[in-house]
């Protein structure tokens, strides 16, 4: 492999680690926080790709796509916590993995029934098609623009988190939920507001994937499972763990699928090297998170609960 290859394949990896932290980044509030496992927040990233895709081809704007995208995904967070999901926070963890389950059927159809099957283009913006040259090598604009959007949402949860009164009360309901009640917060106020947070910034990374990928009916749940990779390898419950997980497992997939191939056929027959290459890559991640979780069982950065 040749070094401008090897950088051009590291940004992929840094644009998939972004895009996976804008979705592990909810889900670890939801998951660590509130103590709900939320199958469902894969089917918040395939409804905020379909709502953008839609909004960008009615406005032909793709910064006012992102704008409105925001309150309704925030919309759709709320109405589900509030019609489907508030009434699990008390019922223990199989209870809560079937009706998101039952989430991710009812909204896959639906976006069969509103978009059809087949999938849903949108197309990148004319204002970022082309190339960037960073320092001799040559890469495409909109997959810089993700990787710098990933990088502003990652500082903006490092502010809301750790410099505002809300941040605080997300910390301290993270390491003792039940002290946070008896102070007087309204506990069900800040579990909605979470998870509205947690479906916006899954509707954002569907905003940024969709010009790049197909935005069709079911492409939530592929993500969704690097998504808890992701989390249970940073901690779950920590963002800074998110962070850094999420490009880990992103430079790491990319990287794995691109030179284990080419350095199983210095060692095996090119039809060998080409079955087995794939294979071995699509597991990395999987032996990277076994792994880290058997020298830190509760992973990279783990929330010291109290």
């Amino acid at each position: 492999m040749s070094f401008t290859l090897f950088i051009i394949q590291t940004l992929n990896g840094l644009q998939l680690g972004v895009l996976l932290f804008l979705m592990a980044a909810g889900l670890t509030l939801v998951f660590g926080i509130m103590n709900f496992v939320n199958l469902a927040h894969g089917s918040m990233y395939m409804m905020g790709a379909f709502f953008a895709a839609s909004l960008y081809n009615l406005t032909g704007s793709f910064l006012l796509a992102a704008v409105l995208l925001v309150p309704a995904m925030l919309a759709l967070g709320l109405a589900v916590n509030w019609i489907a999901l508030r009434k699990l926070y008390p019922r223990d963890h199989l209870d809560q993995v079937l009706a998101t389950f039952g989430l991710i059927l009812f909204f896959n159809e639906l976006a069969r029934m509103i978009w059809g099957p087949s999938p849903y283009y949108m197309e990148v913006p004319e204002f970022l098609i082309g190339a960037v040259n960073l320092f001799g090598v040559r890469y495409p604009a909109y997959r810089l623009l993700i990787i710098a959007s990933g990088l502003l949402v990652a500082l903006g949860c490092y502010v809301l988190i750790h410099r505002t009164r809300i941040g605080m009360l997300i910390r301290a309901g993270a390491s003792n939920r039940n002290m946070v009640d008896v102070l007087g917060v309204n506990i069900a106020l800040l579990n909605a507001m979470l998870f509205g947070l947690g479906a916006v910034l899954a509707g954002l990374a569907g905003l940024l994937a969709g010009p790049i990928m197909s935005v069709q009916a079911g492409m939530g749940e592929p993500i969704l499972i690097l998504t808890m990779v992701v989390i249970v390898i940073g901690g779950i419950g920590s963002i800074r763990g998110a962070f850094y997980a999420s490009l880990i497992v992103g430079v790491v997939d990319t990287l794995g699928r691109t030179l284990l191939p080419s350095l199983l056929r210095s060692v095996l027959e090119r039809s060998a090297a080409d079955i087995a290459g794939p294979a071995l890559a699509s597991m990395m991640i999987y032996l990277l998170m076994a792994a880290i979780l058997a020298v830190k069982p509760e992973g990279l950065f783990p929330v010291h609960k109290h």
